[in-house]
C-alpha cells in the first residue's frame, strides 16, 4: 500500500525584486529591531498580512448588508482583536487595510518576553524561549514566533521546571555543587 504524500504550502513568498535597496534596508531594520533569525521570518509575516488584507479588500467590495461580508468580516475582525493586532475601538474592515508588519511582529512571544523584562535583550529572549525557560499559562512554549493572544499576555513567565524559574539546577551547577561538597568532605576527614 502506497503512502499519500503530504502537501506543504509555502509559508512565505520571496520578493519580486531581490535587490531593491529600500526594501533590503527596511527588512534589515526589522530583523534587528525584533531579533529575527533571517529575512524569511519577515517574508512569512508579510505573506500573512497580505492574505489578511486581501480578504478585507474582497469583503469591502461587497455591499454592507451582504451576509458574507457581515459573517466573514466579523470573524476576521474578531480574530485580529483576539491576537491584539487590531484595537477594539478600530473594529472596521477599513482599519485592517492600515495594518503593518510591525503590528504582527509586536505580538510574537519573543517580543513580549523582552517587553515584560524577563530577558535583557531581544536576542536573549529568543535564547530563553528556545532553551525552554518560558511558559504561557501552564504550557511551555519554545517557538519564538508564537503569536501571543491578548488574554494570554499576562500569563507569560518562567517555566516552573526551568532552573531560572526555581526548578532543578542545571548540569554545570550540579557538577560544581558536587565538587564543592566533595572538597568539603575531604577537608572534614583531615
Amino acid at each position: 500500500m502506497s503512502r499519500i504524500p503530504k502537501v506543504y504550502n509555502k509559508t512565505y513568498s520571496t520578493p519580486r525584486r531581490p535587490f531593491e535597496k529600500e526594501r533590503l534596508d527596511s527588512e534589515l531594520k526589522l530583523i534587528g529591531q525584533f531579533g529575527l533569525r533571517n529575512k524569511r521570518e519577515v517574508w512569512r509575516v508579510k505573506l500573512t498580512l497580505a492574505k489578511i488584507r486581501k480578504a478585507a479588500r474582497e469583503l469591502l467590495t461587497l455591499e454592507e448588508k451582504d451576509p458574507k461580508r457581515l459573517f466573514e468580516g466579523n470573524a476576521l475582525l474578531r480574530r485580529l482583536v483576539l491576537i491584539g493586532v487590531l484595537p477594539e475601538e478600530k473594529m472596521k474592515l477599513d482599519y485592517v487595510l492600515g495594518l503593518k508588519v510591525e503590528d504582527f511582529l509586536e505580538r510574537r512571544l519573543q517580543t513580549q518576553v523582552f517587553k515584560l523584562g524577563l530577558a535583557q535583550s531581544i536576542h536573549h529572549a529568543r535564547v530563553l524561549i528556545r532553551q525552554r525557560h518560558i511558559r504561557v499559562r501552564k504550557q511551555m512554549v519554545n517557538i519564538p514566533s508564537f503569536i501571543v493572544r491578548l488574554d494570554s499576555q499576562r500569563h507569560i513567565d518562567l517555566s516552573s521546571k526551568s532552573p531560572l524559574g526555581g526548578g532543578r539546577a542545571g548540569r554545570v551547577k550540579r557538577r560544581n555543587m558536587k565538587k564543592v561538597t566533595a572538597t568539603a568532605g575531604d577537608e572534614e576527614e583531615d
